[in-house]
């Protein structure tokens, strides 16, 4: 090979069963092509059993995509051997550069994978790379898959499962988390007890049982497959969806009470529903003067708020004696809830008491769904940038790129180790 030749040789990490013959410069395309050829003197090796095979002929001319030379697109061209194997029969040989049947080289792939994990969107990804959106989709689908294969569950102790928002309407996708690594693990359609399933089986029987809790909300769906599959595992109802049920009852008191106040032209609750619903540490200071008003106030809303504000301290107990008393301090505020007659608050209240059992587990294992909830802004960012997705696979395959926290890369004839 001439000086060029063993230079992309090199490059290419090529061992000495290929050859580079020549690289075609077309200026006018803005184009490299680098022209390959296997080795006359070598015997080609089926991919199969892996044993030295005759040649049987070459396949037709292909392409791959590498990365660019000098912002030229550069791309390998080559035909590749088959071989006549006695076990396997006629089989085209693996190549150094690229996956069988891929359209990309290895650097290629691992360089796009990079490019669309830094990128926005998609849409932005693929014009840095110049490629289809199909093209880059199917990059970014075929890292998944690498990464999901490549997974070690070992040490998921803590699970969490939650519902999340897919497309219009009440239509819902069963997301499961690894909350110790902060990692989404499988997403599936549906929240019924099927969906609940398949997140279950996604993980191998041995990990099942070594899965200490699992955070999720009061959903019958998730509570039922989570007793099948990890019976061993302690069921956590998440703080945060008790927030927000209680939260959500607080609402219904106050739509109920400002319809009866603007009959009567008082409009004191107009606009007030963020204020309710948000933590005063968390207001400015015009708006806490504003609630302080509000809250200081004969309504029902008031009284409604102060139920779910004093059941914020229920959780504090797992840094003192625990369970025996967070029992009392439970048995004291549902006294006070259960007799508030504010029919929302009652009956999020004897909810709450139905699912006692599993509001101690909290002051055992102090975990919640934050980290899943943390993902709701990313998700949520994807959904955007995709105005919205008509396909759940390819939402996703974007969750699980985004969120999975998964080994993507392709092994390259340059990598050291993996």
């Amino acid at each position: 090979m001439n000086p060029l030749a063993q230079h992309n040789a090199l490059l290419l990490g090529l061992d000495d069963h290929w050859q580079v013959d020549h690289v075609d410069l077309d200026l006018a395309a803005q184009r490299v092509e680098i022209r390959l050829s296997h080795a006359a003197n070598k015997v080609p090796a089926c991919p199969g059993c892996g044993c030295e095979c005759p040649l049987k002929d070459h396949a037709p001319q292909r392409r791959w995509r590498h990365l660019d030379t000098m912002q030229f697109e550069t791309l390998l061209v080559a035909r590749v051997p088959r071989t006549n194997c006695s076990k396997g029969g006629v089989r085209t040989i693996d190549i150094p550069w690229a996956e069988p049947h891929g359209r990309f080289t290895l650097l290629f792939e691992a360089f796009a994978i990079r490019v669309l994990e830094a990128a926005s969107s998609i849409e932005q990804g693929r014009l840095l790379l110049r490629l289809s959106w199909q093209s880059a989709h199917n990059i970014m689908e075929q890292a998944v898959q690498r990464g999901l294969e490549r997974r070690a569950v070992d040490s998921v102790e803590h699970v969490g499962i939650d519902e999340k928002n897919f497309g219009k309407g009440h239509s819902y996708v069963s997301v499961m988390t690894d909350i110790d690594g902060g990692r989404v693990l499988e997403v599936v359609p549906e929240r019924i007890r099927a969906a609940a399933d398949s997140l279950w089986n996604t993980l191998p029987e041995q990990q099942r049982q070594q899965v200490k809790a699992v955070a999720m909300d009061m959903w019958a769906a998730y509570v039922g497959s989570t007793e099948e599959h990890a019976p061993q595992a302690a069921i956590v109802h998440d703080r945060f969806q008790i927030a927000k049920h209680l939260g959500e009852a607080v609402d219904r008191v106050r739509r109920a009470e400002h319809k009866v106040l603007r009959r009567q032209g008082d409009a004191r609750l107009t606009g007030s529903r963020c204020l309710w619903m948000t933590r005063e540490e968390n207001l400015s200071a015009e708006r806490a003067a504003t609630f302080a008003e509000l809250r200081e106030a004969n309504l029902k809303t008031s009284r409604a708020w102060a139920i779910p504000e004093l059941f914020r301290e229920f959780w504090e107990f797992w840094e003192q004696p625990g369970e025996f008393t967070g029992r009392l301090f439970f048995g004291d505020w549902y006294a006070w809830a259960s007799r508030c007659r504010l029919g929302p608050m009652v009956k999020t209240a004897k909810r709450l008491k139905r699912h006692l059992e599993r509001l101690v587990t909290w002051f055992d294992h102090p975990i919640t769904n934050a980290s899943a909830e943390g993902f709701n802004s990313v998700i949520q960012g994807l959904k955007t940038a995709a105005r919205g997705f008509r396909s759940f696979a390819n939402y996703r395959i974007r969750i699980l790129f985004r969120c999975g926290r998964l080994d993507m890369e392709p092994v390259t004839p340059l990598s050291t180790s993996h």
